[in-house]
């Protein structure tokens, strides 16, 4: 039996690692009122990689060969409509691949990272930026980011085309910014890379659990930024501590059939300790400064799990005193949420619970399976029976993908051959990258 990826599998790796570079690279070139242009000819040239792949074989430089494929639509359209004549003998489909230099290319060095700072233009809505970032130069589709963010499929349309339309009457975007100007769009990219993470530390995508490619992405990201002195920032130091912490557990987070492991199973031998290094490390960096940001709270919370010597031995008041932190820094209901777990670890499940019972969840989280999921242990360990029934159907019936449903049955109590496949309901969202058993903040 071969163990050679097939052309599709080839594809979809190339879409994820290269998609947002030919973006970016591509709009530099032809300019941000092209956009759109660029993102369907990017897309194009990985439907025509997608067959040609398959016939011919797998180029010697993937990515170059998608590059060009995409450029040559880019141009073939502006010729054919004519909207943009003068670029016809200023650009040629066989220029080589390296683009022209960034006016700002001293602060930024990185393609992709360069243009997440240009999609996190101040003129540019709060509620747009993410938006238009995970979905121009990380390829997510409109539900991903919809589960991500707690919000609707239409929501996220509405936000990229607002976000779209002022890109187009920002024509000196990628003019030289000062420092200070780049360093107010830093927490917006920080909040890219962090979602972009999540999203491959447990999926939204029904067929992968994990994918570990959107993980890897994010910290090189993150590392770039941190070498640069836009990014040479306590907050962006506590991001990569955060990221390195939880991938250090990624290998240990599936089992031989690749179902999701709880944290309470996992094999803490496995955990790379390079990644714990690199995560201790960053953490120690990050404490230099005076501001004390969510990744830092998160981040030691994720040291905690790391670094405790067992499941039972976890210093679970120490978690607990951190998400109250988390929760005066960031206010959120899912730390809340968190919180009492880790407070039910400590002084039991009633106590956790009682905790619970006092929140008025908003609709967003009362329609996420982690809300029911918490709900249904709690009361399950309190003996609340028919409660913890009720939550936990509940939670079952909206699990994202049979994966995390999988992982929540067996820590509810059910009979995995009476678990069926579930097509969870279109309002279920999910941005907590932890199967049950890991506390943790997320994104909202």
């Amino acid at each position: 039996m071969s163990l050679e990826p097939s052309s599709s599998e080839l594809v979809e790796h190339f879409f994820r690692h290269e998609y947002g570079r030919l973006v970016a690279t591509l709009v530099r070139r032809v300019g941000l009122q092209h956009l759109e242009l660029v993102e369907d000819s990017v897309q194009a040239s990985l439907a025509t990689a997608l067959t040609a792949w398959t016939t011919n074989g797998t180029p010697r430089e993937p990515g170059a060969w998608l590059f060009q494929v995409a450029l040559r639509n880019v141009l073939a359209t502006l010729r054919a409509t004519t909207r943009h004549a003068a670029l016809d003998g200023s650009v040629s489909a066989q220029e080589p691949l390296e683009p022209s230099p960034a006016t700002f290319e001293s602060e930024v060095s990185d393609e992709l990272l360069r243009m997440m700072f240009v999609c996190c233009h101040e003129d540019i809505a709060d509620e747009s930026r993410l938006v238009f970032a995970l979905k121009t130069l990380c390829g997510f589709s409109t539900s991903e980011i919809a589960a991500r963010l707690f919000t609707s499929e239409t929501n996220v349309q509405k936000r990229l085309q607002r976000a779209r339309e002022r890109l187009r009457h920002l024509p000196n975007a990628f003019e030289a910014q000062s420092l200070e100007a780049l360093a107010e769009r830093l927490p917006s990219v920080h909040g890219v890379i962090y979602v972009l993470f999540n999203e491959g530390y447990l999926s939204t995508n029904a067929e992968y659990a994990i994918r570990a490619e959107l993980c890897a992405e994010a910290i090189r990201l993150a590392t770039v930024l941190a070498r640069h002195s836009v990014g040479a920032a306590p907050s962006t130091f506590a991001l990569l501590a955060l990221m390195h912490l939880h991938s250090a557990r990624l290998g240990a987070r599936q089992d031989a059939t690749g179902g999701l492991l709880l944290l309470e199973e996992q094999d803490r031998a496995s955990w790379d300790t390079h990644h714990l290094q690199l995560g201790a490390t960053w953490l120690a960096q990050a404490a230099r400064g005076e501001t004390v940001t969510r990744f830092h709270a998160e981040a030691g919370i994720a040291a905690e799990h790391c670094f405790a010597p067992s499941f039972e031995g976890t210093n679970w008041a120490a978690i607990a005193s951190l998400y109250a932190t988390l929760e005066r820094i960031d206010p959120s209901p899912l730390h809340t949420l968190n919180r009492a777990v880790a407070v039910a670890q400590l002084e039991g499940p009633a106590v956790g619970l009682a905790m619970l019972e006092a929140v008025v969840p908003p609709p967003w989280l009362a329609r996420h399976f982690l809300w029911d999921a918490v709900r249904a242990d709690l009361a399950l360990r309190a003996g609340k029976v028919e409660l913890g029934q009720l939550h936990r159907e509940r939670a079952l019936a909206s699990a994202p993908s049979d994966a995390i449903r999988t992982a929540l049955g067996r820590r509810l109590g059910v009979d995995p051959g009476s678990l069926r496949t579930h097509e969870g309901p279109g309002g279920s969202r999910s941005s907590v990258p932890r199967p049950w058993g890991e506390t943790g903040s997320r994104t909202s």
